[in-house]
């Protein structure tokens, strides 16, 4: 199987997931839709889980006998906070399986499990695993009749594996056989791999910088509270207590956690077990089997670059590191590229402070640039379109590639310059073009928190609205300046955000005109 072969059956559901997210977006907000935030939902999930297990365990009974005992305990506590406690860990649990299942799709559709990426993708999977397996264990700790049959279905197909010296299953076989410390095993099982996993999402981020482990503050309380609501309404009910002399007959399964068991019974454990080992091989050589070609990636130019620090502060990936200058002063910086980091954004050209046009060097040579669309031939666009335009009032549109399509946006009075990603743009351009000629710029980002390349949707606004070095200069008139999100497929978004802008600068009387690009920076 090529990228190319599947190509088109990822597009065709990457174009249904985002009708979705606009649905989302619709009753949400592109800043708070869960959607766009699945990676850091997951993370509140997992922080509940670790708040509400550490108080549950307080309360927990470690022993065979007791533990179904103490459980139901929980019931009797004052205020419904055993209750509550209960239903959040559980529902937790929930989401964050849903959540990591959603993340990897998503992931997959956007084409990121291959590329740099593959190193996230690859570190991710095992999490996966870690999920299922922590949370399974955590129903035996209950030890009601769900618990029984969950234990026991899980022995009996771990014994399917030739792994083991001894049968599991034997410490099942009478009510007497499973142990106190059988029982310690289950704990160890719900508690020690979710450590594990807290390693293994150090890995996974690593190599991600400005890395945030909670969604937005009022997306975080709405979802803290929706699983409060859910916990109190639906309350986690236990079963009767487990007895390995009786055959649980009538269970209430959670199928989002617990469906390998009624599928095992359903097939066999040779049956599942190929399945499992299908679905891991797909998933960990799907980075290998949808090789996309690779984007260039940033060149450093060591007489321009002032080792101020901003590409490596606005990196998104830990693509740029700062060394020792080797041709000049000691203490005086240098930017440094890892190959194998860098995605090919453009973001560290748009925080170069040499990426200004108001450079009078020909060609524009700046301290960290783009070679597949350097500053200098985005300099060179906007001066032949800004010079071939007749308008009486010209607007110029910056638009990210990832973004909403410009391919409409063909009227007589439009300058259009595609970019990498919103994030390339150094501010001053914006000034540049109104110095040039232009009565207004459009600056066209992905949606928030849609951003291809997760920070370059979030700069763009911070250098624009002057809280981001480099920051758009306080001369440059910000009623010619507008901002639009529009993620693919809202072309109409983009379209009225024209109108919008050349009805705004039909509206300036005078007909505002701009010195020319002699007063540089």
């Amino acid at each position: 199987m090529s990228y190319y072969s599947t190509r088109g059956f990822r597009q065709a559901g990457l174009t249904g997931w985002r009708t979705i997210e606009r649905y989302f977006d619709t009753a949400f907000g592109s800043a708070l839709n869960p959607l766009r935030h699945l990676g850091t939902i997951g993370f509140l999930a997992l922080w509940l889980l670790v708040a509400s297990g550490v108080i549950l365990f307080a309360f927990f009974d470690t022993s065979v006998s007791g533990a179904w005992r103490s459980v139901e305990n929980l019931a009797h506590l004052p205020l419904g906070l055993g209750r509550l406690l209960r239903g959040l860990h559980h529902y937790a649990a929930d989401l964050l399986m849903l959540g990591v299942l959603l993340h990897i799709l998503r992931e997959w559709l956007h084409s990121h499990a291959s590329g740099v990426r593959h190193f996230h993708w690859l570190t991710g999977v095992p999490l996966l695993g870690f999920c299922f397996i922590s949370a399974i264990g955590g129903f035996w700790l209950a030890w009601d009749q769900l618990s029984q049959y969950s234990a026991l279905s899980t022995a009996e197909w771990l014994d399917g594996l030739p792994l083991l010296a001894s049968p599991l299953a034997r410490n099942f076989l009478t009510p007497t056989a499973l142990s106190d410390r059988m029982f310690s095993l289950f704990i160890f099982v719900h508690v020690g791999i979710p450590l594990l996993m807290l390693f293994g999402l150090w890995f996974h981020v690593q190599r991600l910088a400005h890395v945030t482990t909670l969604p937005p503050r009022r997306l975080t309380l709405g979802v803290i509270l929706t699983l409060a609501v859910l916990a109190l309404v639906r309350p986690v009910l236990s079963h009767g207590p487990g007895t390995l002399d009786q055959v649980p007959t009538s269970l209430r399964l959670d199928w989002l956690l617990l469906w390998l068991h009624p599928l095992t019974d359903a097939t066999s454990r040779s049956f599942t077990l190929m399945l499992l080992g299908i679905i891991a091989l797909l998933l960990f050589a799907l980075p290998f089997l949808s090789r996309a070609p690779r984007a260039a990636i940033a060149v450093v130019d060591a007489e321009n670059c002032s080792g101020c620090t901003y590409c490596f502060a606005d990196c998104p990936y830990a693509a740029v590191t700062m060394v020792p200058h080797p041709g000049r002063r000691p203490g005086h910086l240098l930017a440094q590229v890892d190959a194998d980091l860098c995605i090919g954004c453009g973001i560290c050209a748009g925080a170069c402070p040499a990426s200004t046009p108001f450079r009078k060097t020909q060609p524009l040579v700046t301290g960290i640039d783009m070679p597949q669309r350097s500053i200098d031939s985005l300099r060179q666009q906007l001066r032949t379109q800004l010079t071939a335009s007749t308008a009486e009032r010209p607007l110029v549109v910056f638009s990210c590639q990832h973004g909403a399509s410009d391919a409409g946006l063909r009227d007589d009075d439009l300058s259009v310059l595609s970019l990498l990603c919103a994030g390339q743009l150094p501010p001053s351009f914006v000034e540049y073009a109104m110095r040039n000629g232009a009565a207004g710029v459009l600056v066209a980002a992905c949606c928030e928190g849609g951003c291809e390349f997760r920070l370059g949707q979030r700069w763009t606004v911070q250098r624009l609205a002057r809280q981001r070095e480099p920051h758009l200069r306080a001369q440059a008139p910000t009623e010619q300046l507008q901002l639009v999100f529009a993620g693919p497929g809202e072309e109409g978004l983009l379209g009225k955000a024209v109108l919008g802008l050349r009805e705004r600068v039909r509206a300036i009387s005078p007909l505002i005109r701009m010195d020319s690009d002699e007063n540089c920076y």
